[in-house]
């Protein structure tokens, strides 16, 4: 078969990339066709876009590269029809690929979604898009199901792929790891503060400013593959390093870590490490999401699944130099440590174990 996938952002390119692993074992004769990233280039196939030509993020920033998004959608269109895949696999990314899905469906060609849009959090008007347009939903977090079956859309849960990028880890030893990357025997302080380049500068501002409260901690950044090298060095000294291409490694060899919201806050709980979810987001930008995002308590996706705070969230105002000292000296404590401990192993259970992308595979090749 002949497949064209989809995926806008980083975590889309590590899923995307294990669903061709999956869908390359099951179809000996797979052709691939994508948008995505350099994890999705390893599997084979043509790279038509790569995800860091793609990402917007806020409101603003989408209304300024509004013509660049439109051109996008346009290439895509034509790249669709040009090609005629066999099925249309889109990876998250729903203002892109919701129009795609639709453009896709009335070319008779087989659309299938893979990692949902988070529309029970908003625009839950998009709905009405899926049910038309898409044939067949696969959705990784346990109450995705109950939200589309409320809205009369059959979905299949297949569970959440990170468990199955997480089960595939070798071990690593710390030591070696320091060594290897030049850091020095200090105990660890992961940042991730994201893969745009104005979220970046943004978050790792606040967050280096912990620094002269954990003099015995070394702060390390996670790079993003989206950024090169020369972008972080205005943030680096004795005390703090910054890795590329290797955040899981970075996150296992932690003591804690300070997360921006998204995937990460995620990707953090299940390699169990501790950490203080961050976001601050344009004035402008955050004034429209609270307006548009609904009866949402939480933005990372571990309190979001557990339906209980298990990490602290500090959110614009709240996220200052003195509350992220208060919440880091909190999980580098014994006592807070297990508590945290113990919540990420009830939400592994949650997430159903590994296997996501051999049953989306299945899903698509029983279409």
């Amino acid at each position: 078969m002949k497949y064209y996938i989809i995926a806008g952002e980083a975590s889309g390119d590590l899923h995307g990339s294990n669903l061709m692993k999956a869908l390359k074992q099951k179809d000996l004769n797979a052709e691939f066709r994508f948008w995505g990233g350099d994890l999705m280039a390893k599997q084979g196939g043509t790279l038509v876009k790569h995800y860091r030509d793609l990402a917007f993020m806020g409101f603003l920033e989408v209304a300024m590269n509004l013509r660049t998004i439109l051109n996008n959608i346009k290439f895509c269109k034509e790249d669709i029809q040009n090609n005629k895949p066999d099925v249309l696999i889109l990876v998250d990314y729903p203002g892109f690929n919701l129009r795609i899905a639709k453009f896709a469906k009335e070319q008779g060609i087989k659309v299938v979604y893979y990692i949902s849009p988070q529309l029970w959090a908003w625009k839950e008007g998009r709905v009405e898009i899926i049910r038309k347009y898409v044939d067949e939903m696969m959705v990784i977090l346990p109450f995705e199901k109950d939200f589309y079956s409320k809205h009369g859309v059959y979905s299949h849960f297949v569970g959440h792929p990170l468990l199955d990028a997480i089960s595939t880890l070798e071990e690593i030893n710390t030591e070696d790891f320091k060594i290897q990357n030049g850091l020095n025997e200090k105990e660890i302080i992961a940042l991730l503060p994201g893969s745009r380049k104005q979220e970046v500068e943004k978050m790792l501002q606040i967050m280096l400013s912990v620094r002269p409260y954990f003099k015995e901690y070394q702060f390390i950044i996670a790079g993003a593959p989206s950024l090169p090298k020369e972008f972080y060095e205005k943030y680096v000294d004795d005390n703090v390093h910054f890795v590329s291409n290797k955040t899981y490694d970075l996150l296992r060899c932690s003591k804690a870590a300070l997360v921006t919201s998204g995937t990460a806050t995620l990707e953090t709980a299940l390699l169990n490490i501790p950490e203080v979810v961050c976001y601050r987001g344009s004035k402008v930008s955050y004034a429209i999401a609270k307006r548009l995002v609904k009866n949402i308590k939480y933005i990372s996706l571990v309190n979001l699944i557990m339906d209980r705070e298990v990490v602290k969230e500090l959110i614009q105002n709240d996220l200052n130099t003195n509350n992220l000292v208060v919440e880091l000296k909190k999980i580098l404590a014994t006592e807070k440590r297990f508590e945290v401990f113990r919540d990420y192993e009830l939400l592994r259970e949650k997430l159903g174990g590994k296997g996501a992308s051999e049953n989306a595979a299945d899903v698509i090749l029983n279409m």
